[in-house]
């Protein structure tokens, strides 16, 4: 049964946050790298590529790139890229508006928190180890860490459960579209700060422009979304 506030409402057990382009500005190194490379196989990347690129794994991207320009070979393809992206961000990948606040006030009221990405063990480590170095993150969970990654369910499913919680107690902070459809069918609430692409509305979702505009009551109000919904507790 999950925890209730003294006004009946669930309490928050844990936030789950996405990483590129959430809690840093490595979203858009992602689509540079994924550009160049794409050139290199002779392909210009444009809009209608975005889907297959933002929020998505080295090995989605891949399978794209390796389907669009009929190379034939997405594990090279794999290797390009995540080479070409762990280099960027190993170079500097800076903290987005506001995240910083909103660590030390969940630090503040005591509320655990975790990375939830869809990058490669060896990019997590390094922004982990760099620009996040000081975040006290309960753990940080891969693309290499399940074996299916954003935009199926398993990511959320597996960080609520090493955090002892069930899905419903956690809120998800997501950009993309792919990773919010992920933390939706897991079934936490989410809440959307978009990047690169617009993210659809849904009955667990709630938006903000930037996480400056976010504070831990703000988080509090999200898990709310899910009350009401089938199946909630």
């Amino acid at each position: 049964m999950t925890a209730r506030t003294r006004a009946g409402r669930a309490a928050l057990g844990a936030v789950l946050f996405d990483m590129d382009g959430t809690l840093v500005e490595t979203e858009g190194l992602w689509w540079q790298v994924t550009e160049e490379i794409a050139a290199g196989l002779g392909h210009r990347l444009t809009e209608a590529d975005a889907p297959h690129v933002v929020g998505r794994a080295v090995e989605d991207t891949a399978d794209h790139l390796a389907r669009v320009t009929g190379t034939g070979d997405p594990g090279r393809v794999a290797a390009d890229l995540g080479r070409e992206f762990f280099l960027r961000v190993e170079a500097g990948a800076p903290m987005r508006p506001g995240a910083q606040r909103l660590l030390d006030g969940l630090d503040a009221a005591g509320i655990p928190y975790a990375l939830v990405s869809a990058s490669p063990r060896t990019v997590v480590d390094s922004v982990t180890q760099g620009s996040l170095g000081h975040v006290p993150f309960a753990f940080t969970l891969s693309a290499d860490d399940t074996p299916r990654t954003k935009p199926h369910p398993e990511p959320y499913q597996e960080a609520a459960a090493r955090l002892g919680l069930p899905v419903t107690a956690c809120v998800a902070v997501e950009d993309s579209p792919d990773g919010a459809a992920s933390a939706d069918a897991a079934g936490c609430a989410v809440l959307v700060v978009p990047s690169l692409l617009p993210v659809p509305a849904s009955p667990r979702r709630a938006f903000a422009d930037s996480l400056e505009d976010v504070d831990v009551d703000r988080l509090r109000d999200c898990l709310h979304l899910t009350e009401d919904l089938p199946g909630a507790p």
